[in-house]
């Protein structure tokens, strides 16, 4: 993917409610702020909006919900790794919450960017550009449980239709999801965030 220059091309900065401005195409650990990132995910809806209740389930509760799982399936991973999953979702505050069909029809270019994005997040708060695999994979398997709780209990998915996109989940199934209003998901996000350790400057 080939850079463009942002003074002479279209803008490729998004203007934060923080003030900071996140250029997209060389984002700068310096303008992520947990405030813009918990702002952004509370509102950011799961499965393209298409989910029952009274609010829409957003990205901010999915990923307290990962980090939960995935301490689940190891109590002994550490508050930094722990950490790493809550922010798992973090680029999507300025890209948004693409459904998994959709990138794939848009193919390496948004993960380019979506990569990028999550480097920085990651610096911002301490944590390596990129994850060790072994904290990855761990990550990737909450997060299909995640998806199956999801998918089950709000995006009117069948429990066998679910079994065979998601993999049936051995962990969580006494879990119940409750979507919350943006205000209730970004202090939700917040409150995880600083349990886990985050630093906040």
């Amino acid at each position: 993917m080939t850079r463009a220059k942002t003074a002479t091309g279209p803008r490729a900065w998004q203007r934060m409610l923080s003030g900071r401005r996140l250029d997209l195409l060389d984002p700068s650990p310096l303008d992520v702020e947990i405030e813009d990132i918990a702002h952004g995910l509370s509102r950011v809806a799961r499965w393209n909006g298409q989910t029952e209740g009274r609010w829409p389930y957003s990205v901010a509760e999915h990923s307290i919900l990962v980090e939960k799982l995935v301490h689940r399936l190891d109590p002994e991973m550490s508050l930094k790794w722990r950490l790493a999953t809550l922010l798992h979702d973090a680029p999507e505050y300025v890209v948004g919450d693409m459904i998994t069909p959709f990138k794939a029809v848009i193919g390496p270019d948004y993960k380019d960017v979506e990569k990028r994005l999550e480097g920085a997040v990651h610096l911002r708060f301490g944590l390596p550009a990129k994850l060790p695999a072994e904290i990855t994979a761990k990550i990737k398997r909450a997060d299909r449980i995640a998806a199956y709780l999801e998918a089950t209990q709000l995006a009117g998915f069948s429990k066998s239709e679910a079994d065979k996109i998601f993999g049936k989940p051995r962990t969580g199934a006494d879990v119940t999801i409750e979507p919350m209003s943006p205000t209730a998901a970004k202090q939700a996000y917040l409150k995880r965030f600083r349990v886990l350790g985050g630093p906040t400057r």
